[in-house]
Protein backbone atom coordinates (compact mmCIF):
# COMPACT_ATOMS: atom_id res chain seq x y z
CA UNK A 1 0.00 0.00 0.00
CA UNK A 2 2.80 2.37 0.80
CA UNK A 3 4.50 1.43 -2.73
CA UNK A 4 1.77 1.86 -4.75
CA UNK A 5 -0.19 4.75 -4.00
CA UNK A 6 -3.26 4.17 -6.45
CA UNK A 7 -6.47 6.38 -6.66
CA UNK A 8 -7.39 8.96 -4.40
CA UNK A 9 -7.04 9.34 -0.35
CA UNK A 10 -10.58 7.72 -0.30
CA UNK A 11 -10.19 4.62 -2.38
CA UNK A 12 -6.59 4.13 -0.87
CA UNK A 13 -8.29 4.22 2.65
CA UNK A 14 -11.06 2.40 1.51
CA UNK A 15 -8.71 -0.11 0.09
CA UNK A 16 -6.80 -0.30 3.14
CA UNK A 17 -9.44 -1.03 5.41
CA UNK A 18 -10.46 -4.27 3.30
CA UNK A 19 -7.08 -5.61 2.95
CA UNK A 20 -6.50 -5.12 6.66
CA UNK A 21 -9.54 -7.28 7.27
CA UNK A 22 -8.60 -9.75 4.71
CA UNK A 23 -5.31 -10.70 6.47
CA UNK A 24 -7.13 -10.54 9.58
CA UNK A 25 -9.62 -13.14 7.73
CA UNK A 26 -7.37 -15.14 6.32
CA UNK A 27 -5.36 -15.67 9.60
CA UNK A 28 -8.51 -16.29 11.41
CA UNK A 29 -9.28 -19.32 8.64
CA UNK A 30 -5.57 -20.94 9.17
CA UNK A 31 -3.32 -18.87 6.97
CA UNK A 32 -0.49 -17.53 9.18
CA UNK A 33 2.88 -16.01 8.41
CA UNK A 34 1.94 -15.07 5.09
CA UNK A 35 3.49 -12.39 2.80
CA UNK A 36 2.48 -10.56 0.73
CA UNK A 37 3.44 -12.44 -2.23
CA UNK A 38 1.81 -15.48 -0.76
CA UNK A 39 -1.57 -15.03 -2.04
CA UNK A 40 -2.68 -17.87 -4.24
CA UNK A 41 -6.26 -19.43 -5.25
CA UNK A 42 -6.99 -21.27 -2.10
CA UNK A 43 -6.71 -17.73 -0.34
CA UNK A 44 -9.69 -16.47 -2.64
CA UNK A 45 -11.80 -19.28 -2.46
CA UNK A 46 -11.89 -19.94 1.50
CA UNK A 47 -12.41 -15.83 1.69
CA UNK A 48 -15.34 -16.11 -1.10
CA UNK A 49 -16.90 -19.16 0.72
CA UNK A 50 -16.54 -17.23 4.08
CA UNK A 51 -18.06 -14.25 2.88
CA UNK A 52 -20.80 -16.08 1.24
CA UNK A 53 -21.66 -18.21 4.47
CA UNK A 54 -21.80 -14.70 6.18
CA UNK A 55 -24.46 -13.46 3.28
CA UNK A 56 -22.20 -10.60 3.10
CA UNK A 57 -24.10 -8.25 0.42
CA UNK A 58 -22.53 -9.00 -3.26
CA UNK A 59 -22.35 -5.32 -3.76
CA UNK A 60 -19.38 -5.58 -0.36
CA UNK A 61 -17.93 -9.06 -1.86
CA UNK A 62 -17.15 -7.55 -5.47
CA UNK A 63 -15.85 -4.80 -3.53
CA UNK A 64 -13.44 -6.38 -1.62
CA UNK A 65 -12.69 -8.51 -4.82
CA UNK A 66 -11.55 -5.44 -6.63
CA UNK A 67 -8.83 -4.78 -3.82
CA UNK A 68 -7.56 -8.79 -3.21
CA UNK A 69 -7.11 -8.02 -7.28
CA UNK A 70 -5.51 -5.19 -7.00
CA UNK A 71 -3.68 -7.08 -4.50
CA UNK A 72 -2.84 -9.59 -6.95
CA UNK A 73 -2.18 -7.31 -9.75
CA UNK A 74 0.93 -5.39 -7.60
CA UNK A 75 2.93 -8.63 -6.56
CA UNK A 76 2.33 -10.19 -9.33
CA UNK A 77 0.09 -12.84 -8.85
CA UNK A 78 -3.06 -11.62 -11.51
CA UNK A 79 -3.63 -15.09 -12.66
CA UNK A 80 -4.64 -16.94 -8.94
CA UNK A 81 -7.81 -14.56 -9.18
CA UNK A 82 -10.82 -15.56 -11.78
CA UNK A 83 -11.00 -12.44 -13.85
CA UNK A 84 -14.70 -12.93 -13.77
CA UNK A 85 -17.12 -12.97 -10.31
CA UNK A 86 -19.28 -15.64 -11.58
CA UNK A 87 -16.93 -18.02 -11.56
CA UNK A 88 -17.13 -17.96 -7.53
CA UNK A 89 -20.94 -18.09 -7.87
CA UNK A 90 -20.84 -14.07 -7.17
CA UNK A 91 -23.06 -11.59 -9.04
CA UNK A 92 -20.77 -9.57 -11.18
CA UNK A 93 -22.91 -6.44 -10.56
CA UNK A 94 -25.24 -5.66 -7.41
CA UNK A 95 -28.44 -6.32 -8.94
CA UNK A 96 -30.09 -9.67 -10.75
CA UNK A 97 -30.03 -9.63 -14.65
CA UNK A 98 -33.01 -11.61 -15.97
CA UNK A 99 -30.66 -11.50 -19.45
CA UNK A 100 -29.68 -15.49 -19.80
CA UNK A 101 -25.68 -15.74 -20.21
CA UNK A 102 -26.72 -19.54 -20.85
CA UNK A 103 -24.53 -21.14 -23.61
CA UNK A 104 -24.09 -23.70 -25.35
CA UNK A 105 -21.44 -25.78 -27.31
CA UNK A 106 -22.21 -27.07 -30.97
CA UNK A 107 -21.42 -29.85 -32.89
CA UNK A 108 -19.12 -27.56 -35.38
CA UNK A 109 -17.32 -25.85 -32.35
CA UNK A 110 -16.52 -29.15 -30.48
CA UNK A 111 -15.14 -30.32 -33.41
CA UNK A 112 -12.83 -27.07 -33.83
CA UNK A 113 -10.80 -29.23 -30.12
CA UNK A 114 -8.42 -31.04 -31.25
CA UNK A 115 -7.20 -32.23 -27.84
CA UNK A 116 -10.10 -35.32 -26.96
CA UNK A 117 -8.83 -34.57 -23.14
CA UNK A 118 -10.44 -31.26 -23.78
CA UNK A 119 -13.42 -31.84 -25.22
CA UNK A 120 -14.84 -34.46 -23.73
CA UNK A 121 -14.63 -31.72 -20.32
CA UNK A 122 -16.42 -29.46 -22.12
CA UNK A 123 -19.19 -32.32 -22.97
CA UNK A 124 -19.45 -33.12 -19.45
CA UNK A 125 -19.50 -29.70 -18.60
CA UNK A 126 -22.38 -29.06 -20.26
CA UNK A 127 -24.25 -32.74 -19.78
CA UNK A 128 -23.74 -32.19 -15.80
CA UNK A 129 -23.40 -28.41 -15.02
CA UNK A 130 -19.86 -29.09 -14.25
CA UNK A 131 -17.10 -26.36 -13.44
CA UNK A 132 -14.12 -26.55 -15.17
CA UNK A 133 -12.12 -27.64 -12.57
CA UNK A 134 -14.65 -30.66 -11.62
CA UNK A 135 -14.72 -31.36 -15.42
CA UNK A 136 -11.27 -31.42 -15.77
CA UNK A 137 -10.36 -33.62 -12.95
CA UNK A 138 -13.40 -36.11 -13.73
CA UNK A 139 -12.55 -39.88 -12.91
CA UNK A 140 -15.72 -41.48 -14.54
CA UNK A 141 -14.33 -45.03 -12.71
CA UNK A 142 -14.88 -43.56 -9.36
CA UNK A 143 -18.05 -40.93 -10.39
CA UNK A 144 -20.16 -43.32 -12.19
CA UNK A 145 -22.78 -44.69 -9.74
CA UNK A 146 -25.01 -46.03 -12.20
CA UNK A 147 -28.03 -43.33 -11.79
CA UNK A 148 -25.85 -40.73 -10.74
CA UNK A 149 -23.01 -38.92 -11.19
CA UNK A 150 -20.54 -38.47 -7.35
CA UNK A 151 -17.83 -35.93 -7.50
CA UNK A 152 -15.23 -35.92 -5.18
CA UNK A 153 -14.61 -33.25 -2.61
CA UNK A 154 -10.88 -33.05 -3.75
CA UNK A 155 -12.59 -32.16 -7.22
CA UNK A 156 -15.02 -29.48 -5.95
CA UNK A 157 -15.26 -26.04 -5.14
CA UNK A 158 -15.17 -25.59 -1.42
CA UNK A 159 -13.89 -29.06 -0.99
CA UNK A 160 -17.68 -30.31 -0.40
CA UNK A 161 -18.85 -33.55 -2.34
CA UNK A 162 -21.95 -33.93 -3.94
CA UNK A 163 -23.86 -36.01 -6.36
CA UNK A 164 -26.33 -35.18 -10.12
CA UNK A 165 -28.28 -37.54 -11.28
CA UNK A 166 -28.05 -38.88 -14.59
CA UNK A 167 -31.04 -38.08 -16.48
CA UNK A 168 -31.38 -39.11 -19.93
CA UNK A 169 -29.46 -41.02 -22.57
CA UNK A 170 -27.37 -38.38 -23.69
CA UNK A 171 -25.49 -38.08 -20.39
CA UNK A 172 -25.10 -41.91 -19.93
CA UNK A 173 -23.72 -41.80 -23.94
CA UNK A 174 -21.45 -38.49 -22.58
CA UNK A 175 -20.34 -40.83 -19.61
CA UNK A 176 -19.49 -43.90 -21.55
CA UNK A 177 -17.45 -42.14 -23.69
CA UNK A 178 -15.53 -40.37 -20.67
CA UNK A 179 -15.09 -44.11 -19.43
CA UNK A 180 -13.49 -45.18 -22.83
CA UNK A 181 -11.17 -42.16 -23.07
CA UNK A 182 -10.26 -41.68 -19.68
CA UNK A 183 -9.99 -46.00 -18.50
CA UNK A 184 -9.46 -46.37 -14.86
CA UNK A 185 -7.91 -42.65 -14.91
CA UNK A 186 -9.10 -38.94 -15.32
CA UNK A 187 -9.59 -36.72 -18.21
CA UNK A 188 -5.88 -35.22 -17.06
CA UNK A 189 -3.27 -37.23 -19.43
CA UNK A 190 -0.98 -38.89 -17.46
CA UNK A 191 2.00 -37.08 -19.03
CA UNK A 192 0.67 -33.57 -17.75
CA UNK A 193 -0.45 -32.16 -14.21
CA UNK A 194 -3.52 -30.34 -13.63
CA UNK A 195 -2.30 -26.95 -14.04
CA UNK A 196 -0.19 -28.16 -17.51
CA UNK A 197 -3.47 -29.31 -18.46
CA UNK A 198 -5.42 -26.05 -17.78
CA UNK A 199 -3.48 -24.04 -19.96
CA UNK A 200 -3.96 -26.88 -23.00
CA UNK A 201 -8.02 -26.82 -22.13
CA UNK A 202 -7.78 -22.63 -22.31
CA UNK A 203 -5.57 -22.89 -25.88
CA UNK A 204 -7.44 -25.76 -27.54
CA UNK A 205 -10.75 -23.51 -26.06
CA UNK A 206 -9.42 -20.18 -27.22
CA UNK A 207 -8.05 -21.32 -30.65
CA UNK A 208 -11.64 -23.00 -30.74
CA UNK A 209 -13.68 -19.87 -30.64
CA UNK A 210 -14.98 -20.90 -27.57
CA UNK A 211 -15.66 -18.25 -24.62
CA UNK A 212 -16.75 -18.16 -20.88
CA UNK A 213 -17.65 -21.71 -20.42
CA UNK A 214 -19.37 -21.05 -17.49
CA UNK A 215 -21.95 -20.10 -19.89
CA UNK A 216 -22.47 -24.21 -19.86
CA UNK A 217 -23.73 -24.15 -16.27
CA UNK A 218 -26.40 -21.50 -17.01
CA UNK A 219 -27.72 -23.70 -19.52
CA UNK A 220 -27.59 -26.97 -17.13
CA UNK A 221 -29.57 -24.80 -14.31
CA UNK A 222 -31.95 -23.48 -17.01
CA UNK A 223 -32.56 -26.68 -18.24
CA UNK A 224 -33.16 -28.18 -14.80
CA UNK A 225 -35.23 -25.65 -13.19
CA UNK A 226 -37.75 -26.46 -16.64
CA UNK A 227 -37.82 -30.11 -15.75
CA UNK A 228 -38.09 -29.76 -11.82
CA UNK A 229 -40.58 -27.08 -11.95
CA UNK A 230 -42.92 -29.13 -13.92
CA UNK A 231 -42.19 -32.37 -11.76
CA UNK A 232 -43.32 -30.58 -8.70
CA UNK A 233 -46.51 -28.75 -10.61
CA UNK A 234 -48.23 -31.81 -11.48
CA UNK A 235 -47.70 -33.17 -8.15
CA UNK A 236 -48.98 -30.59 -6.81
CA UNK A 237 -51.87 -30.35 -9.01
CA UNK A 238 -50.84 -27.34 -12.14
CA UNK A 239 -50.75 -28.71 -15.50
CA UNK A 240 -46.98 -27.92 -16.14
CA UNK A 241 -44.01 -25.90 -14.73
CA UNK A 242 -42.10 -22.85 -16.58
CA UNK A 243 -39.27 -21.45 -17.58
CA UNK A 244 -36.64 -19.42 -15.18
CA UNK A 245 -36.97 -15.74 -15.60
CA UNK A 246 -33.60 -15.57 -17.21
CA UNK A 247 -34.78 -18.14 -20.04
CA UNK A 248 -37.93 -16.21 -20.64
CA UNK A 249 -40.19 -17.18 -18.15
CA UNK A 250 -42.68 -15.54 -15.03
CA UNK A 251 -40.60 -13.21 -12.63
CA UNK A 252 -40.97 -14.46 -9.09
CA UNK A 253 -43.04 -11.84 -8.40
CA UNK A 254 -45.85 -12.65 -11.01
CA UNK A 255 -46.65 -16.08 -9.27
CA UNK A 256 -49.25 -17.38 -7.30
CA UNK A 257 -48.13 -18.58 -3.58
CA UNK A 258 -48.33 -22.43 -5.11
CA UNK A 259 -45.94 -21.16 -7.85
CA UNK A 260 -43.79 -19.36 -5.23
CA UNK A 261 -43.22 -22.39 -2.84
CA UNK A 262 -42.82 -25.00 -6.35
CA UNK A 263 -39.73 -22.27 -7.41
CA UNK A 264 -38.75 -22.25 -3.78
CA UNK A 265 -38.00 -26.13 -4.21
CA UNK A 266 -36.89 -25.97 -7.66
CA UNK A 267 -34.38 -23.23 -6.90
CA UNK A 268 -32.98 -25.45 -3.67
CA UNK A 269 -32.76 -28.64 -5.96
CA UNK A 270 -30.57 -27.14 -8.39
CA UNK A 271 -28.24 -24.95 -5.50
CA UNK A 272 -27.12 -28.52 -4.53
CA UNK A 273 -26.61 -29.76 -7.95
CA UNK A 274 -23.99 -26.79 -8.83
CA UNK A 275 -22.89 -27.10 -5.82
CA UNK A 276 -23.78 -24.02 -4.20
CA UNK A 277 -24.62 -23.49 -0.37
CA UNK A 278 -27.44 -20.82 -0.78
CA UNK A 279 -30.29 -20.89 -3.22
CA UNK A 280 -30.45 -17.30 -3.31
CA UNK A 281 -26.77 -17.73 -5.79
CA UNK A 282 -29.19 -19.39 -8.18
CA UNK A 283 -30.64 -15.93 -8.74
CA UNK A 284 -27.57 -15.75 -11.01
CA UNK A 285 -28.14 -18.59 -13.25
CA UNK A 286 -32.21 -18.26 -13.04
CA UNK A 287 -32.76 -14.86 -12.53
CA UNK A 288 -35.68 -13.41 -10.22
Amino acid sequence: MKRNRDGSHATQANRHRMLQQVANQLHELGYKKMHASDLKGRHVQALVERWTREEIAPASIKNRMSALRWWAEKVGRSSVIARENAHYGIPDRTYVTNKSKAQTVSEEALSKVKDPFVAMSLELQSAFGLRREEAIKFVPSYADKGDLICLKASWTKGGREREIPIRNAKQREVLDRAHKLAGRGSLIPQSRTYIQHLKVYERHTANAGLSKMHGLRHEYAQTRYQEITDELAKERGLSSGWSAPAAGGPEKKKLSALQKSIDLDARAKVSLELGHERTQITSVYLGS
